[in-house]
C-alpha cells in the first residue's frame, strides 16, 4: 500500500467536469483578468468566512504583503510574530521595510505564546500578526486584549485556517485584516496560485483593493503605489466550483484526525507519539495533522521506504534563517520553536483517505517503535 501525503486527483476526478466547464467558461469569455468570476467569487467566499469584505489576491503572501501595505506598515515599524510558520509569514513584513519581532509559540498549540508577544512589544510596534498554524485558530481573545492594551493593530495569518474557529467567531473576521491562501494543497485549492484578503472595514477593503491594481483608480491614475496582487479569473472560476465542497472537505478531515486518534488510543505509543492538541473552544480544520515524535528523521525515513508521504512543517524555525541572522537572535530564546522543529511530522490527513490507509500509517509507526 501507498498513502501520499495529498492526493490531488482524488479531489479532482469527482469534480473534473465541472471545473473543465469552468475553465472553458471563462476561456469562451476571454475576460482573464478581474471580471465576474473575481466578482462572484469574493462574494460567495465572503459569506463562508462570515465577513463583510473579501479581496482575491494573486497569493497567500501577496495578501500578507497588501494588508501590512494598507495598514501603513514601514521602515521604522515592529511586527510581532510567531518564529514558527511558512516563511511568507516573516517574508512579507521584512518586504515593506519593517522589522520582524520574533517570539516562540505555545507548545500544546504551536500558535504564537501571547505572554511572549507581550513581553516583545515596544513603542515601535505597530501590528500583531498571529498565524492560526495548521488549520487551529490561534488565542484571539488574548490576541486582541494585547492590541487593546498597546493600541496595536492585527493581521491574521489564516493562510491554513479557512473555516476555523475561536470561540465562534472565524478567522479573518477577527483582527483587522485576515489573510488566506488557496495554493493548492490547501483545504481549498486553486489550481495555481491564490489567496485572499479578508476584512469588516470598509475603508480597509477599499484601500485594499487600490492596492492590489497598483493604486489605481480610475485607470491610469495613482493615489498609491500598490502593486499587481490582482486574483486570475481562472483561478476564481475554479475556486466557485470548489466552494461548496469545502465544509464537506472539512468534515472529511475532522473524520481522519478522529479516526487517526482511536487507532494511536490502541497502540502503546504515547511515549513516543504525541498527538495534535485541539481545545474545546476551538474548530480545528486540520489543513495538517502534525504528530511530535521523537527519533522523528528516523520516523519519517522509516514510512518513506514503506511509500507513507509525511512532511516537515516546519525544520528551520525564522530565527535560525539567514535571511534574519541580522536580527540578532539565538536559539536559546525559542526553546519550544526549537524542540517542535525537531519532532514536528505531518501525516496524510486529506478527506479522501480511507480507514485502510490510515491503519496502515499507524501500524508502521507502531513497527518502527517496536524495532
Amino acid at each position: 500500500m501507498t498513502v501520499p501525503l495529498l492526493d490531488l486527483q482524488a479531489q479532482y476526478q469527482p469534480l473534473r467536469q465541472p471545473l473543465l466547464d469552468a475553465l472553458t467558461r471563462v476561456a469562451d469569455s476571454q475576460r482573464f483578468i478581474m471580471g465576474p468570476e473575481v466578482d462572484a467569487f469574493e462574494r460567495e467566499v465572503a459569506q463562508v468566512v462570515d465577513v463583510r469584505h473579501a479581496i482575491g489576491v494573486s497569493s497567500g503572501t501577496d495578501a500578507l504583503l497588501a494588508a501590512l501595505m494598507a495598514l501603513g506598515v514601514g521602515p521604522g515599524d515592529e511586527v510581532v510574530t510567531s518564529t514558527f510558520s511558512f516563511f511568507a509569514t516573516a517574508g512579507a513584513i521584512a518586504r515593506v521595510g519593517a522589522r520582524p519581532v520574533l517570539v516562540d509559540i505555545d507548545p500544546d498549540s504551536f500558535n504564537i505564546d501571547v505572554v511572549a508577544a507581550a513581553r516583545a512589544c515596544t513603542a515601535r510596534t505597530k501590528v500583531l500578526l498571529p498565524v492560526h498554524l495548521f488549520g487551529q485558530a490561534a488565542d484571539m481573545s488574548a490576541v486582541l486584549a494585547l492590541a487593546d492594551e498597546y493600541k496595536l493593530l492585527v493581521i491574521e495569518d489564516a493562510a491554513q485556517a479557512i473555516g476555523a474557529t475561536d470561540h465562534g467567531g472565524k478567522v479573518g473576521g477577527i483582527g483587522q485584516l485576515g489573510c488566506f491562501s488557496f495554493f493548492p494543497s490547501k483545504n481549498l485549492g486553486a489550481f495555481g496560485d491564490a489567496g485572499l484578503v479578508t476584512t469588516n472595514d470598509d475603508e480597509l477593503a477599499h484601500k485594499v483593493r487600490l492596492l492590489r491594481n497598483h493604486g489605481m483608480e480610475p485607470k491610469y491614475h495613482h493615489a498609491l503605489i500598490g502593486g499587481n496582487f490582482r486574483l486570475d479569473a481562472i483561478q476564481a472560476a475554479v475556486l466557485r466550483v470548489k466552494l461548496p465542497h469545502l465544509t464537506d472537505w472539512t468534515e472529511g478531515r475532522r473524520r481522519n484526525a478522529a479516526q487517526y486518534r482511536a487507532l494511536f488510543a490502541d497502540t502503546d505509543l504515547q511515549d513516543q507519539v504525541r498527538l495534535p492538541f485541539e481545545r474545546d473552544d476551538r474548530f480545528h480544520i486540520y489543513n495538517q495533522f502534525v504528530i511530535r515524535a521523537t527519533d522523528r528523521d528516523g520516523l519519517k525515513a522509516h514510512l518513506d521506504a514503506a511509500g507513507i508521504g509525511t512532511e516537515i512543517y516546519y525544520p528551520v524555525p525564522f530565527h535560525r534563517q539567514a535571511c534574519f541572522a541580522h536580527l540578532g537572535y539565538t536559539p536559546a530564546q525559542f526553546p519550544h520553536a526549537e524542540q517542535a522543529a525537531a519532532e514536528v511530522l505531518a501525516l496524510p490527513i486529506y478527506p479522501e483517505l480511507t480507514i485502510d490507509q490510515q491503519r496502515y500509517v499507524v501500524e508502521t509507526i507502531a513497527a518502527y517503535y517496536r524495532k
